[in-house]
């Protein structure tokens, strides 16, 4: 059997055998019409954060990656010395330990055990 395509504007006419069994290839791939067209996604602007206004940065833990808490270690009212683990998030199915960065007391936890966070969100705030 003899076909035409066309690809890129040139035409090639191609000649194919046709086989009595499905012949299977593991590089096999499919050709679509040139008239298929498909749509592209529509863009979509990420949500943005509430402002809560300007943070001092000294006195906040910040998680480094977008990831789910597994388990919050801290609690509010604890003194902590740099290195404590305050809370554990998993992203791509490894843990990642959030530390307190300076010695202080934690003044507030805001996420908990199975929330989503994003990078560079707050997770901690210190006294």
């Amino acid at each position: 059997m003899k076909l035409k395509i066309t690809v890129d504007g040139k035409t090639y006419e191609v000649e194919v055998e046709v086989a009595e069994e499905p012949v299977r290839h593991p590089q096999a791939f499919m050709v679509l019409p040139s008239q298929a067209r498909v749509p592209a996604a529509p863009a979509v602007a990420p949500a943005a954060a509430p402002d809560a206004g300007p943070v001092n940065e000294a006195k906040v833990c910040r998680s480094p990656i977008t990831g789910t808490v597994v388990r919050v270690v801290a609690q509010a009212g604890q003194s902590i010395q740099p290195g404590d683990i305050l809370l554990v998030l998993e992203a791509m199915k490894m843990e990642t330990n959030i530390t307190a960065p300076v010695e202080g007391k934690v003044k507030t936890i805001t996420v908990g055990a199975g929330d989503g966070v994003k990078a560079n969100q707050v997770v901690v705030e210190l006294e």
